[in-house]
């Protein structure tokens, strides 16, 4: 290093002052051989200028730089003290030139010096020729290099120094070596446009490390490098849209379009044309332009045998080799059917919209109608055909099957109430069969009429106007007289509907007494017996009626009816009785209890009554409130209670017959009865009480006996006549009941 000295020369000796030489490393003296890190702190103190007077005088110290440079020291005068003021930037400018200046006021002494700037690990490494693109064909061999990234540091040393790698993702087709920067294909891998057209690899450039700040750290990059994949003729056309599907309509006519299919070269990069041709499953029926690739219909579509056609359509590249790639796709071809039918119902004969049938009243349930044959069908195809089966009419008689059909099907109409299919109420029956499409929009439909003429069988028993017939006749009536006129009605139809009477009874001079007439039904006294000179006698007995059905042959047999009294009705009379005496006893119980309340005490029993011990009393069942010609209940003429006026002597006490009447026995006693139409000849003065039946049997006879000759007849022939009266019903009721 070169320095000078001024020298000032006064008239005695005076020597200028000077720096202290230092060496390397030294931090004071005049900065010659001084090094300073770039990455010191600024305002930190870095040196310290040192120098001496000979002549012992006190010194002071500057600096300073070349005209325009950046001035990055200061320096205290009196301490020498160099403080760094500027930011120091290895990269940007590695060593300072500057002046040092010592003076001890007289003389002054100017060094140039120079400060060394050292390198800190302060500089990323960067990228050169970004952005990184590549172009690379696609066949490119695996393997092969396709690019060389180049990144820079401009650090000294390791931190200088740049290795690649990339940044891993699972799916990356390439690889780099960490010193020279080649990008390579990763072995294994190609690459393809038709697949992926651009790929994008991020790299990593990394510095060797150093000291920054007295840390030590490692400085990295980072750089996208875009690769365009290149296309090469190598892929076959690919068809647009797909799947395909073309329709036929029914009003279709040849030549009409039916779908367009679209394919372009698999290489677009320089495509080629394409080629179209059908290569199976058209029949015939359909035929394709090799250009545009439009399938058209050849013919009608009535001559089309299927319902779905299956077209295998290709598409060739036209190319340098001819038809070299080509690519074959499914044209899925339906026919549809338009909803231009709606049901109908048929027949042997054809079409129909009237269906009628004769059949028997009371078919068994769940028997099919067999005498109709119904056919319905639905012309249209698919869903169009589906349709529901509705049977309208009277409810739950029949039930149609199926309820659901598709396209056509055999209707059967079956019997689900057959006391509904009653002849003697309807003697037809008429019903709507209706099919309506499901899910269409058009819902057609179509009726049809079912007459269902109802014959008659013998199903229905004959019945009497009413339930029991009462004669009266005076004794002396002479032969021929009519007694009573009985009807019965059969409701069914034709022979089946006309009766036949006949009688029997239980006196055993039934048949020479009384006459039943047959055809008038009229019961006909036509002989009396004489008891005595000029009298005739004429005793009461049950006559049991019986009607006949005409005994034709039919589905049913004749049925032979015979009607006996109701127990029933006779057992409510017995309750109503029983329930008045209760209501009658309670209420005078309760107005003695009240009265005996008033009057402070408790009356005693006047008496006691007790019932005279008298054979049972037996029940005879007359009209209710003294009516003799009410028509419900039945009569049986019973011996009365007998007055003592009318027997001197007691008589034998008759056997006891079962009660056919009130009371009834209990349920589980009671025997089964044998139903009959029965009447009875009794005395027509009959009352509720003995009394009530003494006086009025002694007025019926004093009438009969007036009804002769004037005169009233003896109470020994009244009681006579009851006593055989008796006998009879006792004889009757054992012979129903045992």
């Amino acid at each position: 290093m070169l320095s000078f000295r001024d020298l000032y020369f006064s008239g005695r000796s005076d020597f200028a002052p000077c720096f202290y030489d230092n060496g390397a490393g030294s931090s004071n003296g005049n900065m010659g051989l001084f090094s300073i890190s770039e990455d010191t702190s600024v305002g930190s103190h870095v040196y310290t200028l040192n120098g001496s007077d000979p002549e012992g005088e006190p010194v002071t110290y500057d600096m300073t730089f070349d005209k325009g440079s950046k001035e990055y020291f200061s320096v205290e005068p009196k301490s020498g003290n160099v403080t760094l003021i500027q930011t120091l930037d290895r990269e940007v400018q590695d060593e300072i030139v500057a002046f040092v200046t010592i003076t001890d006021g007289r003389n002054k002494v100017v060094e140039n010096v120079r400060v060394f700037i050292t390198d800190a690990n302060d500089e990323k490494p960067e990228f050169l020729d970004l952005p990184l693109v590549v172009d690379v064909p696609e066949d490119a061999a695996s393997g092969s290099s396709i690019y060389r990234v180049q990144a820079v540091d401009r650090d000294l040393g390791s931190g200088g120094s740049v290795t690649y790698y990339l940044q891993s993702t699972p799916s990356t087709k390439f690889t780099i070596d960490g010193h020279s920067g080649a990008l390579r294909i990763r072995s294994g891998e190609s690459l393809d446009y038709e697949v992926s057209r651009t790929h994008f690899v991020t790299v990593v450039a990394k510095d060797g490390g150093g000291k920054y700040h007295g840390k030590y750290q490692v400085m990295t990059s980072t750089a996208i490098i875009t690769i365009n994949v290149l296309d090469t003729q190598d892929s076959p056309p690919v068809f647009v849209a797909t799947p395909y599907f073309g329709f036929v309509y029914e009003v279709s006519v040849p030549g009409s379009e039916i779908f367009t299919v679209s394919a372009k070269d698999g290489d677009q990069n320089n495509p080629n044309t394409m080629h179209y041709s059908i290569l199976s499953g058209s029949d015939g029926f359909f035929s394709i332009n090799s250009t545009s690739g439009c399938i058209s219909l050849t013919s009608f579509p009535v001559q089309l045998r299927n319902e779905l056609y299956e077209l295998q359509v290709k598409a060739a590249e036209v190319g340098a080799d001819r038809f070299s790639d080509y690519s074959v796709t499914t044209v899925t071809v339906r026919v549809v059917d338009l909803n231009n039918h709606p049901p109908t119902f048929y027949d042997e004969n054809g079409p129909q919209n009237c269906f009628e049938l004769s059949m028997y009243e009371h078919p068994p349930e769940g028997e099919i109608l067999r005498g109709l044959k119904i056919t319905v069908n639905d012309s249209d195809q698919g869903a169009n055909a589906k349709f529901r089966l509705l049977l309208v009419g009277p409810s739950r008689v029949l039930r149609v099957v199926p309820q659901t059909v598709l396209n056509e099907a055999q209707v059967t109409i079956i019997v689900e109430n057959s006391s509904a299919i009653d002849y003697e109420k309807y003697q037809f029956l008429t019903f709507k069969l209706l099919a309506v499409e499901i899910n269409t929009p058009e819902r057609f439909s179509a009726t049809a009429e079912i007459v269902i003429n109802l014959l008659d069988t013998n199903d229905n028993i004959p019945k009497f106007s009413s339930e029991f017939y009462i004669a009266r006749i005076p004794e002396n009536s002479p032969g021929g007289s009519n007694l009573v006129s009985v009807t019965a009605t059969d409701p069914d139809s034709g022979l089946w509907g006309e009766v036949k009477y006949s009688i029997y009874g239980s006196g055993a001079d039934l048949s020479s007494t009384v006459l039943f007439h047959p055809c008038t039904h009229d019961l006909i006294v036509y002989h009396c017996g004489l008891c005595e000179e000029n009298e005739s006698s004429l005793c009461a007995n049950y006559l049991h009626l019986c009607v006949f059905q005409n005994g034709l042959k039919g589905p049913m047999a004749a049925f032979l009816m015979q009607s006996r009294d109701n127990p029933m009705k006779a057992l409510g009379l017995a309750i109503s009785i029983i329930t008045v005496i209760v209501l009658v006893t309670v209420m005078i119980s309760t107005i003695m209890y009240f009265r005996n309340t008033k009057s402070n005490r408790i009356k005693p029993a006047r008496r006691i009554i007790r019932r005279r011990p008298k054979e049972p009393r037996r029940w005879t069942f007359r009209p209710w409130f003294g009516r003799s010609d009410l028509s419900f209940g039945k009569f049986f003429t019973d011996d009365e209670t007998r007055d003592n006026t009318y027997h001197s002597s007691p008589r034998a006490k008759p056997p006891a017959p079962s009660a056919p009447v009130l009371p009834p026995p209990p349920p589980s006693e009671r025997l089964r009865s044998v139903p009959t139409v029965s009447g009875s000849l009794a005395s027509r003065n009959t009352s509720r009480s003995s009394s009530w039946r003494t006086s009025k049997s002694t007025d019926g006879a004093q009438r009969s006996g007036q009804n002769k000759d004037g005169s009233g007849i003896s109470s020994a022939l009244v009681s006579e006549l009851k006593m055989r009266i008796e006998q009879k019903i006792n004889e009757a009721n054992q012979g129903y009941y045992y």
